[in-house]
C-alpha cells in the first residue's frame, strides 16, 4: 500500500491507456496535482518518466503492457490519500474483492477507453477513458479527482484530438 503525506486536500490526476503516447493536453491540468495515477496500458516507460516530472506517479500494468512492465508495475495497487483508500487496476473485470468490505472508497480502472464516473454501494468507480491514440469515436480524456478529507469530487476532462 502507498500513502501520501497527510494534508487537508489533494488533487489527483488520473489517466489510462496512453499506449506509449502522452498528449500535450495533459500537461496544463496535471501541472498542479499532488499525485498522478495511471490505470494501465502505459505502453512505454518513457511515459511514466515524463509524468514523474509533474508529480509522483502510481501506475499499474495493463493487458497490452509488454515485458518491461512485468517486474515494474503491479496488477493492483492500493493507495491511501488523506482519509480515503483507492484501489487501482486496469480492467475492472479483474477486481477480485468487494471494495466496500475491503474499505475501498474508490476503484480506478481503465481498459475500456470510455470515461465513467459512477457510485455503486457507496463506492466511487472512476475510469478516466483514454488519453492515448484515439479508438472508435470515444473521446480523448483524463480525469481529476479532488479529495477533501473523505469527500471525493471526480471530474472527466475531455480534449480535442
Amino acid at each position: 500500500m502507498i500513502a501520501l503525506k497527510e494534508k487537508d486536500s489533494y488533487r489527483v490526476g488520473v489517466l489510462s491507456d496512453t499506449h506509449g503516447m502522452l498528449r500535450d493536453c495533459v500537461y496544463p491540468p496535471f501541472e498542479t496535482v499532488d499525485l498522478i495515477i495511471h490505470a494501465g496500458d502505459v505502453g512505454r516507460e518513457e511515459v511514466l518518466r515524463e509524468l514523474k516530472k509533474m508529480a509522483p506517479v502510481i501506475a499499474v500494468r495493463g493487458n497490452t503492457d509488454g515485458r518491461w512492465a512485468e517486474d515494474v508495475l503491479p496488477l493492483l495497487e492500493m493507495v491511501s490519500v488523506g482519509g480515503v483508500m483507492l484501489a487501482v487496476l486496469h480492467d475492472l473485470n479483474d477486481l477480485d474483492m468487494d471494495p466496500r468490505v475491503a474499505g475501498v472508497d474508490a476503484v480506478i480502472s481503465g481498459h475500456t477507453h470510455q470515461p465513467l464516473i459512477e457510485t455503486r454501494n457507496g463506492v466511487l468507480y472512476l475510469n478516466p477513458g483514454s488519453i492515448g491514440p484515439r479508438r472508435f469515436d470515444y473521446p480523448v480524456s483524463a480525469a481529476l479527482l479532488e479529495i477533501n478529507g473523505v469527500t471525493l469530487a471526480p471530474r472527466i476532462l475531455t480534449f480535442t484530438p
